[in-house]
């Protein structure tokens, strides 16, 4: 039964990490996008949260994605007046995504996924190890 229990809180792990990494690259995608018309805003950098959950069908906690929140930074502006979305003044609102910084993101996300993958392979192992055993 623990091994079941190890088994199902490094899939959750994996799901929301999965999660994490869509949100993720949802930002990565939107990194250029402008506004089109003055006064609208730009692209917000997406935020994703975590909670911990109770299964009490197993009597184990599991992560989980929490909602997902928005980055409340400021945007960024370039002189650009030309541009559809540009204000009064010749500037258009840049989005607050920062792509570096969703890189770094990405890699951590991509590094939990593969620590809970590896954690299956290892308990799958140790499963038929167990069964190997039994039989002999």
């Amino acid at each position: 039964m623990e091994f079941a229990k190890t088994l199902m809180i490094s899939a959750a792990g994996m799901r929301a990490q999965g999660q994490r990494m869509r949100i993720v690259s949802e930002n990565l995608a939107n990194a250029n996008s402008l506004p089109q018309a003055p006064g609208d805003e730009p692209y917000r950098r997406k935020l994703p949260t975590f909670k911990n959950t109770l299964d009490r069908a197993l009597d184990i906690e599991k992560v989980t994605m929490g909602r997902v929140q928005y980055d409340r930074s400021a945007f960024g502006k370039r002189y650009d007046p030309g541009h559809p979305g540009a204000d009064a003044t010749g500037y258009v609102q840049l989005p607050n995504v920062n792509s570096l910084v969703e890189m770094m993101d990405m890699r951590e996300a991509q590094r939990s996924y593969e620590a809970n993958l590896n954690m299956i392979t290892a308990v799958r192992q140790m499963m038929k190890r167990t069964v190997d055993i039994l039989r002999g």
